[in-house]
């Protein structure tokens, strides 16, 4: 059989020592793969529903828009796995531990640093938070806003670490990154153990998703899965690979957790219903 190709953004270099060695299990299961790097997330969106690639590792807002193409043109869709640290995810607003800001409403009028324009952890949910809460982004607020990685959609988290370098600077009264990131910029000094506190948290939201294009077969998406679920991280062959990826079992792939996402795109008009890029100031 030809093999399946799938296709993934290049954000980093491990993207290549994952998916080469995926591709290496995979086979040995009788099951080929080839893999093709995308340079941003849009161009793969519009390769999967086109029918150029059979399937793809996509973010959530990526899956969003794959989701919205797919439904103006007429074709179908569908999620497969994803991973175990793909669900029930928060993002933070933080301030600085001697901020006098006690609640969301102290941010009004002050500048708050989020992430590439494109983040979904780092910008647009985080700032969607703000604005249920009361506080608008574009009336109340200065965004002060860190593009690097532009069409990776905050899978290169180098433009939230500027935005926690810039609370922690002073440059900003509050930051907006994920939980566990939070976490990791604490643990590697970016922000130093007791600098920073939590303002506030954002509802709990899923993140990456393997999605199936309407050029890959019902059974081929069957075999894939079942192979993805089967992996165990008990495998010595797969605990690096599964380490470098960033869990430690595949689960079912689900639609409940993009609610947020869905209605910070539509509420900033970062994407039109049909998936057309209609943010002013995007440029993958």
């Amino acid at each position: 059989m030809n093999p399946l190709v799938l296709g993934a953004v290049a954000y980093d270099p491990k993207v290549v020592a994952i998916w080469s060695g995926f591709r290496t299990w995979l086979r040995r299961q009788r099951l080929p793969l080839d893999f093709v790097l995308h340079t941003h997330y849009e161009r793969q969106t519009e390769d999967l529903v086109r029918g150029r690639i059979d399937v793809a590792w996509q973010s959530p807002l990526a899956w969003l828009r794959t989701r919205r193409l797919a439904a103006a043109a007429g074709v179908d869709v569908r999620p497969l796995v994803m991973r175990d640290t793909d669900q029930d995810l928060t993002s933070v607003v933080v301030v600085r531990t001697d901020s006098p800001a006690v609640t969301v409403a102290d941010l009004k009028g002050e500048t708050v640093a989020v992430g590439a324009v494109d983040s979904p952890q780092a910008t647009l949910i985080p700032l969607h938070h703000l604005r249920e809460l009361g506080v608008d982004p574009d009336t109340h607020l200065r965004v002060e806003r860190h593009d690097t990685g532009v069409g990776l959609h905050g899978d290169h988290i180098g433009g939230e670490r500027d935005a926690a370098r810039a609370l922690l600077a002073g440059r900003a009264a509050a930051a907006c990154v994920i939980d566990a990131n939070h976490l990791a910029f604490a643990q590697d000094a970016t922000l130093p153990p007791g600098s920073t506190r939590v303002l506030t948290r954002t509802a709990p939201y899923d993140h990456c998703v393997l999605a199936a294009g309407p050029a890959l077969a019902a059974g081929t998406a069957d075999r894939l899965t079942t192979l993805l679920l089967s992996m165990s991280y008990a495998d010595p062959d797969l605990r690096h690979l599964l380490d470098l990826e960033g869990l430690t079992r595949w689960v079912p792939a689900r639609e409940t957790g993009f609610a947020q996402l869905a209605a910070a795109v539509d509420a900033t008009g970062f994407y039109g219903p049909d998936g057309r890029i209609t943010a002013p100031d995007y440029r993958p």
